[in-house]
């Protein structure tokens, strides 16, 4: 068998350098590329890369290296996992919060440290919210640490809200005719399962004053209201107006009752008002149609007096004519 050089090996073999020397120095400067690189990376990843290691992150160097291209700050996603190992959380590749998954919220625009804080809240707690559920939560655009703050720690808000509504009661009539202005404070904290997709608290308060101004409106008197303000809370609660909703309602208060005007009263009165504005109005319209018959009866007096003038100049004529033609005889 003949073995032929090739015109590289021909080169080498008149400059006196064989094949082999020449793949040393290749993989020589290969590895002096790689070294270069990795001294490089550890300059720039090896106090993240140590502080994960340290706290058992489960974060390697090539992860960090590839978040670098990905555009993924790996401060972050080093302290998110840190967090976690340290608050007891599952970080396991498969079922946990895993490196990649934790890019992957980075990526889609989520905020990783405020959902790493809202789940180690809600773990102290016990309450059930899982790192996919809170992921959702942060990428709908609801603040998920808040809410799960509201859920262990349950707000109280106004209805009405005077920031958004610009009134500071709402106003309500009884079956008296009596205005009573309520104002109540709506304890209420977040319901995690239903935070996606759910109203937010515009709709309670707005579902609470309107069962408000319902509940006052059954009541025969405004008095009853008066004595009893809690009938209104019971019946407010008894709807489940926090049905649909991202949030329970705790409890409602009434927290200031005031009498407003009789509305019933001032309704009557001008009603007796417009009344007394009709009976005018007939009383006038009769008093010019008996003006106008006193003016027509006038007016047939007038007539039947001309007649009668008529009738009257009648008469002598009728006589010259009765003795000119002999019917009527001279005495």
């Amino acid at each position: 068998m003949r073995f032929t050089m090739t015109p590289l090996d021909q080169l080498l073999a008149q400059d006196g350098i064989s094949p082999w020397y020449l793949g040393m120095i290749v993989l020589g400067v290969f590895l002096f590329l790689v070294g270069l690189g990795f001294v490089f990376a550890l300059l720039k990843y090896g106090n993240l890369w140590l502080q994960a290691f340290l706290s058992k992150a489960d974060i390697t160097l090539l992860s960090l290296i590839g978040m670098g291209f990905r555009q993924v700050k790996p401060e972050v996603i080093v302290q998110a996992k840190v967090m976690a190992v340290q608050a007891g959380l599952d970080i396991n590749r498969r079922t946990g919060m895993s490196t990649t998954r934790l890019e992957a919220h980075y990526l889609a625009g989520g905020d990783v440290q405020r959902v790493i804080n809202a789940i180690i809240a809600a773990h102290r707690a016990n309450i059930d919210l899982d790192f996919d559920r809170a992921a959702a939560i942060d990428l709908a655009g609801r603040d998920v640490l808040d809410a799960v703050r509201t859920s262990v720690n349950p707000k109280v808000i106004d209805c009405p809200d005077p920031v958004r509504s610009g009134k500071s009661t709402l106003s309500a009539i009884a079956k008296n005719g009596v205005e009573l202005r309520v104002r109540a404070r709506v304890t209420v904290r977040t319901n995690i399962e239903q935070l996606i997709g759910g109203a937010t608290e515009e709709t309670v308060i707005a579902r609470v004053g309107e069962s408000i101004i319902s509940s006052i409106g059954t009541a025969e008197t405004h008095s009853k209201v008066l004595e009893n303000p809690d009938m209104i809370s019971k019946a407010v609660l008894g709807r489940g107006l926090d049905a649909h909703t991202a949030f329970q309602i705790v409890s409602i208060d009434i927290a200031d009752i005031d009498v407003g005007e009789n509305i019933g009263a001032r309704l009557q009165a001008d009603q007796a008002e417009a009344d007394v504005r009709v009976a005018r109005a007939n009383a006038e319209r009769r008093r010019a149609e008996a003006i106008a018959r006193e003016q027509e009866m006038k007016a047939e007096v007038a007539a039947n007096r001309a007649r009668v003038v008529l009738a009257e100049a009648d008469v002598p004529r009728s006589l010259a004519d009765a003795l000119r033609s002999g019917r009527m005889a001279s005495n």
